[in-house]
């Protein structure tokens, strides 16, 4: 992009510099009254002529149809008692806070048509609310369905407290700063190896309906420079294999086990010796524990089969999941337990809630990762879990993708630059 835009410069400027000096140019000033029609002629002439409002808000917990529609600017007692009692309205315009909703009304503040938009089990499309006033003046409903659109948005920013109040500064969405901690966890230590003056870039999707955003979708492309060192990844997927995220060089970021169980949250006793805060003496932890609020979801790290959920003395509720090859993770002093004894799961998938059963002064989760019965560092486990590397024939694919990818970052840096050089 930076380099057409340099040519794309370069070649204005040849074929300008053909023509004459604009200075040298005779310059004539041309001075001419011009008188404004009377008011009432324009009014006249707009007689007759009407208009739409359009405007958009997103339904909060406490609203009714009235208050929603005061804040939509319409005034139209016929359209709030349709929506009142029609039943798509009912089940999807106030039964669910954070939805947006559109509406276009006439110059008198009537309601003309009214659209809310949803995302359901088809990750590629949406469906929508559709509410109309008819030929008649009367007004009828209906729900569609249509394909969502892809559109890719950029960000960047620096670390200078945390990485969550960095992208908070950047307006990047929660998802994607998720999705980025997932993908370089492998390499970079999240909860104590971040610097103030790190830096990173992102290229992601918005899955939009009808041109407005309904949510985030996946991380196309990302750098992250961690303490001086740069590290890069990019989304691939080979012909019939599942996709996943690759350094530059073609090496794969995803390990066999998550760095944590965690999406986000922070360490507060990590793996070493610690001063025990119930049996009040030294002794060594043989776990990590994340701190989180009550109920925040809990992942298994790996692919694997429960082989415990239940109560487990001072460790609370427990599950416990046996990955095969000797390695045991175990996640303790859950609020809830989402899986049952013998159930396969998946890396990434919930299989329980942070809480404070057990031994607990105040919610968190315990884990511990088990070799051969053995406690070892769940972080270093995760650091040192083998890699994928992709196969010669996917090679000359993966090169051309990385190319466009990787100069798409760095567009993103220039810009990111030539931003901060304006502040």
């Amino acid at each position: 992009m930076a380099a057409l835009l340099l040519c794309g410069g370069g070649g204005a400027f040849a074929v300008a510099s053909l023509g004459p000096d604009p200075s040298a140019l005779p310059v004539r000033q041309v001075v001419e009254s011009v008188e404004s029609l009377p008011l009432a002629v324009q009014v006249e002439a707009l007689d007759g002529h009407r208009f739409s409002l359009y405007s958009s808000d997103t339904v909060r917990k406490t609203d009714s149809v009235d208050s929603l529609l005061a804040r939509l600017g319409i005034n139209d007692p016929a359209a709030a008692a349709f929506l009142r009692q029609d039943v798509g309205a009912r089940q999807q315009l106030l039964a669910v806070a954070g939805r947006t909703v559109s509406i276009e009304a006439s110059d008198d503040h009537n309601l003309l048509r009214l659209k809310v938009r949803w995302g359901f089990d088809d990750p590629a499309r949406f469906k929508r609310l559709v509410v109309e006033r008819q030929a008649d003046g009367k007004f009828a409903s209906r729900i569609e369905e249509a394909p969502l659109t892809a559109s890719l948005r950029i960000g960047t920013g620096v670390v200078r407290t945390s990485l969550y109040a960095a992208v908070d500064d950047a307006g990047i969405p929660d998802a994607v700063t998720t999705q980025l901690v997932e993908i370089f966890s492998g390499t970079i230590d999240f909860h104590r190896g971040l610097r103030a003056g790190d830096q990173f870039a992102v290229v992601y999707e918005t899955l939009e309906a009808d041109g407005e955003p309904l949510r985030t979708g996946r991380v196309i492309s990302a750098d992250f420079t961690n303490a001086g060192r740069r590290q890069d990844a990019m989304w691939f997927q080979e012909a019939g294999q599942r996709g996943g995220y690759f350094n530059f060089q073609g090496q794969s970021l995803e390990r066999a086990f998550l760095a944590a169980p965690l999406a986000v949250s922070r360490v507060t006793s990590s793996f070493k010796m610690r001063f025990h805060p119930i049996l009040h003496t030294w002794i060594q932890h043989k776990g990590v524990d994340y701190g989180a609020p009550a109920g925040t979801p809990v992942r298994s790290v790996g692919e694997g089969r429960v082989d415990f959920a239940g109560r487990m003395g001072g460790y609370g509720n427990v599950v416990q999941i046996d990955h095969g090859k000797g390695d045991t993770t175990v996640y303790a002093h859950l609020s809830r337990i989402d899986v049952r004894l013998g159930q396969g799961v998946q890396r990434g998938q919930v299989v329980g809630a942070v809480g404070s059963t057990g031994w607990a002064t105040g919610p968190h989760l315990h884990f511990e990762f088990r070799e051969n019965g053995e406690q070892r560092d769940p972080i270093e486990v995760a650091r040192r879990s083998q890699a994928t590397t992709l196969s010669a024939q996917a090679r000359p694919a993966f090169e051309k993708a990385a190319e466009s990818l990787r100069s798409q970052l760095a567009a993103v840096a220039m810009t990111a630059s030539a931003v901060a050089s304006a502040r």
